[in-house]
């Protein structure tokens, strides 16, 4: 539930629109849903400006129909991460025909609203291609909680000049999102190159003594740039919605998009 759809439900209740058992019915949820194996947390967009998200791994496919049709009927934006194709073939047959998969960053979008033009600007850069699944992650996150994102892949530090040649559209962005497995050195380097926030993105991508992706992990942990801040290995979640919440500070009125 969003701030919209609470004070909408107020308003219809002071011009009488809504009976108070009306009422009642649609706030019943509020602040969770109990499923006894989940706890829907309906109110956290209220709360937060973002709602609830679905981690995917562990849970069975008939934990997750049941979690995604009580979202459904709370009429909640819908993202599961770290889906699996093979869970996703047992679930598609259940799921509405607006329901988007993407295989590559194993993530499900189902949209309760019309999808907007987005604001301000997230950019999402990648290291190398083996990045591109938890950076895809990251921009799928930040463009359904609203921001606008583009992204710019492969321009790791082993080819520098590819990283310069778009550094001037880093700059234009609110916030960047630097995704890199292998030695981790990208966000360094953008943090040296652009006064926007960066958010390093180490991933599991590299051989064996990136011990998957904690050499990158610590590599940004250790970054000497400024205004770098690092997720979590893999946690391209985490990242677009750090992201989209900083990139909100730029905006006019930032609890209007919440």
């Amino acid at each position: 539930m969003k701030r919209d759809d609470l004070k909408r439900i107020l308003t219809d209740l002071f011009e009488q629109k809504l009976t108070p058992d009306q009422g009642m019915k649609i706030l019943k949820t509020l602040p969770y849903e109990n499923l006894d194996f989940a706890r829907l947390d309906h109110h956290r967009h209220l709360r937060t400006g973002q709602p609830e998200a679905i981690f995917s791994e562990g849970k069975s496919p008939e934990q997750l129909i049941a979690i995604i049709k009580k979202m459904i009927a709370a009429k909640s934006d819908i993202l599961a991460t770290k889906l699996s194709a093979e869970i996703f073939k047992k679930l598609k047959p259940r799921l509405p025909k607006k329901a988007e998969y993407h295989p590559a960053s194993k993530t499900l979008v189902i949209r309760n609203k019309k999808k907007s033009a987005g604001v301000g600007l997230v950019v999402v850069v990648t290291a190398g291609t083996s990045d591109i699944p938890i950076a895809e992650e990251a921009a799928i996150t930040a463009q359904l909680f609203g921001s606008r994102v583009e992204t710019i892949f492969d321009i790791g530090v082993a080819g520098l000049h590819r990283l310069l040649d778009n550094a001037d559209r880093l700059r234009e962005a609110r916030v960047v999102i630097a995704v890199a497995g292998m030695d981790g050195a990208l966000p360094s380097v953008v943090g040296g190159l652009v006064e926007n926030p960066v958010i390093a993105v180490p991933t599991s991508v590299g051989y064996g003594a990136s011990l998957n992706g904690v050499a990158a992990l610590l590599t940004m942990l250790n970054s000497c740039a400024q205004g770098v801040a690092t997720v979590n290995i893999d946690n391209g979640f985490g990242a677009g919605s750090m992201a989209h919440k900083i990139n909100l500070l730029g905006e006019p009125d930032a609890s209007a998009n919440g």
